[in-house]
């Protein structure tokens, strides 16, 4: 698999078309986050796309800038948004407050992880037609154990099959891509994330077919 940065830029327009299709889906203020994803996703990899050029027309500066706001997606974001987001959706019960437990992990392996960037460096360089992310990483089993919970396990509480599905997918495109591009794991991952989350998409389609179905049986 070849990645540049025009597959960063093609992902990344995708991606906000699809985004826009997304939050005009959602109809209540509590969907907002969970509809955002995709578009979210969008500017992840358009960042990376830009990450890509300054490699080609050197520009170290606009590097550094550009690798830290696409390790904030990675690295602080998503461990602390999927959680909230899947939360909000997510109607009275005993799923929510099981949901604050994941939410409280993503917080703490988010807040960790913003101090690492913060504190060290983090470099990225094209290795073998991807990009590598280079940073220190302390406790890396125990961040890595709250990260998964946060991004991938806890959408398997939630109630909406899509939502689940959405995190069966995150979890096996986490396997695949550190089994078989370990050291471009950061890079890769997220771009499998990102086309995965169309499934958000899918799931305001069947949400709104569920709607009209209702409103036909009435």
């Amino acid at each position: 698999m070849c990645f540049s940065a025009t597959v960063s830029f093609s992902a990344g327009a995708f991606l906000l078309g699809i985004g826009t299709l997304t939050l005009k889906s959602a109809r209540r203020p509590r969907e907002l986050p969970f509809a955002a994803i995709p578009l979210l996703f969008a500017i992840q990899q358009l960042s990376e796309g830009v990450i890509w050029l300054t490699f080609r027309y050197e520009a170290p500066q606009l590097n550094a800038v550009m690798t830290h706001v696409y390790s904030f997606f990675s690295h602080v974001l998503w461990p602390v948004y999927v959680p909230v987001a899947v939360l909000l959706i997510e109607p009275p019960g005993w799923r929510r407050r099981a949901l604050l437990a994941f939410v409280a992990a993503g917080v703490a392996v988010g807040g960790y992880l913003l101090y690492v960037l913060v504190t060290y460096p983090i470099v990225s360089r094209p290795i073998g037609q991807h990009i590598e992310y280079v940073s220190p990483h302390f406790f890396a089993a125990a961040a890595m154990t709250l990260y998964l919970m946060s991004t991938t396990l806890s959408p398997f509480l939630s109630t909406h099959r899509t939502v689940k599905v959405f995190g069966v997918l995150a979890l096996l495109s986490f396997a695949a891509a550190y089994f078989f591009y370990t050291t471009w794991f950061i890079s890769v991952w997220c771009f499998f994330a990102a086309l995965l989350s169309t499934v958000v998409y899918l799931h305001f389609v069947l949400r709104r077919a569920e709607r009209s179905g209702l409103r036909h049986m009435l």
